[in-house]
C-alpha cells in the first residue's frame, strides 16, 4: 500500500553497507582532481604564458618535430607490436597447459615490478652490437641499440603486460564449445579464429592496444639507455622536455608537454571511440 502510493518513479531503496554515491562521487572528483586535473593545469597555465608566435615556434621547431614524431611513432609500432604477440602469449596461457606455465604467467609482469632503468641498461647490452643479440642481427645489417629500433624494442617490453593482462580475462571466459560448434559446422581454424574468437576479443585487444600506445608515450628510462639520444635520429621528446628543463626554459618545456598532452588525448579519444563502435557492432560489453 506504501509503495502504491509514491510517485510515479520513486522507489524504496535497500541500505547499503558500503558509502552511497555522493560520497563515492565526491571523493572521486577530489582524487582526480589533485592527482590529474591540477597537473594538467598547471602545464597550461605554465604554457599560456608564451605568446601565440613562441609557442608556434617552439612546437614547429625541427628538433621538436622530428622527437615527437619519433616518441609516437615507435608508440604506435610497439602497441601493434604488442597487440600480436600479446593476444598470442594470452592465448597461450589460456588455452594451454604445459610445464613452467606460472612461470611465464608471472613473467609477463616483470615489467611492471622491474625499474625502467634496469630494464634499459639490460636492453642496451643486450642488443648493443657486442651483446648477446647485437652479434647476431650486426652479421645482417640490422642494428638495434642506439637507433629508433632500440626506442621500438624497449617500448614492446614495458607495454606488453598491458595487452596480456586485457586480454587473457576476456579470453578465459570464451567457452571451449564455441570453437568446437565453429568446428563442428565446417569452419577452419583461420575462420574459428578471425571470425569467431577475434570480434569477441576486438573490444579487450583495443583496450590493451590504448593502454601499451599510452604507457610507451610518456616512457624514459627505459628508453634513453637503448635510443642513444641523438637529435634529430633518436631522441624522444619526453627527453627533450628534461632538456629544455635543465636549460631552465620552462616555458619550451611545458609548451611540448601540452602538445604531448593534446596529441594523446586525440588519439586516445579515436581508439576508445572505436572500441565503443567494436562494442556495439558485436554486442560485447554492453
Amino acid at each position: 500500500m506504501a509503495a502504491a502510493a509514491l510517485p510515479k518513479g520513486w522507489q524504496f531503496r535497500r541500505p547499503s553497507v558500503i558509502p552511497g554515491f555522493g560520497l563515492t562521487l565526491g571523493f572521486s572528483v577530489v582524487y582526480l582532481t589533485l592527482i590529474i586535473l591540477i597537473p594538467l593545469a598547471g602545464i597550461v597555465w605554465r604554457t599560456s604564458a608564451l605568446s601565440w608566435q613562441d609557442f608556434v615556434a617552439i612546437v614547429t621547431d625541427e628538433r621538436t618535430l622530428k622527437a615527437l614524431r619519433i616518441s609516437f611513432g615507435a608508440s604506435f609500432v610497439a602497441a601493434l607490436v604488442n597487440v600480436v604477440f600479446g593476444t598470442l602469449v594470452a592465448w597461450v596461457l589460456v588455452r594451454y597447459r604445459f610445464p613452467g606455465r606460472r612461470i611465464v604467467d608471472a613473467a609477463v609482469d616483470l615489467p611492471f615490478a622491474l625499474p625502467t632503468a634496469v630494464a634499459g641498461i639490460a636492453l642496451a647490452a643486450i642488443y648493443a652490437p657486442n651483446g648477446w643479440i647485437g652479434q647476431l642481427l650486426a652479421p645482417l645489417g640490422i642494428k638495434a641499440a642506439f637507433t629508433p629500433l632500440g626506442i621500438v624494442i624497449a617500448l614492446v617490453f614495458i607495454g606488453l603486460p598491458f595487452v596480456v593482462r586485457t586480454v587473457q580475462p576476456v579470453m578465459e571466459e570464451i567457452d571451449r564449445e564455441v570453437e568446437e560448434a565453429a568446428a563442428t559446422l565446417g569452419a577452419n581454424r583461420f575462420q574459428t579464429i578471425f571470425q569467431v574468437l577475434l570480434p569477441g576479443l576486438a573490444p579487450a585487444v583495443l583496450t590493451g592496444f590504448a593502454l601499451a600506445f599510452a604507457r610507451a608515450v610518456g616512457e624514459y628510462g627505459s628508453v634513453i639507455f637503448i635510443a642513444g639520444n641523438i637529435p634529430y635520429v633518436s631522441e624522444i621528446a619526453p627527453l627533450l622536455i628534461v632538456i629544455r628543463l635543465e636549460e631552465f626554459n620552462y616555458a619550451g618545456a611545458t609548451a611540448i608537454a601540452a602538445i604531448m598532452l593534446v596529441i594523446s588525448f586525440v588519439m586516445l579519444f579515436v581508439i576508445n571511440l572505436i572500441q565503443a563502435w567494436s562494442r556495439r557492432r558485436y554486442g560485447y560489453g554492453a
